[in-house]
């Protein structure tokens, strides 16, 4: 395994095993750069949000970073949390 605060599609899935979900969120950490998260060591670790019911990922502030259907419910996404 990898450090898992480098920002990539196997470190973001790593994490949602464990994450905290409350409020309809995930809350993830990963290394960030100018509020972004980066798949290199940089100085700060961040944490994003990703909301399953809408496949967004979110910055510190609730902004949207991306959109993925890989992470949307509503395209067949089953959180963790529905696992359990």
């Amino acid at each position: 395994m990898s450090d898992p605060y480098l920002y990539n599609d196997e470190n973001l899935f790593y994490q949602l095993e464990t994450a905290t979900f409350q409020l309809g969120y995930y809350t993830l950490r990963f290394y960030s750069d100018q509020g972004q998260p980066v798949n290199r060591v940089t100085n700060r670790i961040s944490e994003f949000y990703l909301y399953p019911s809408g496949g967004t990922l979110r910055d510190e502030t609730f902004n949207i970073l991306w959109y993925d259907s890989r992470f949307d419910t509503y395209r067949g996404f089953v959180p963790p949390h529905r696992k359990r």
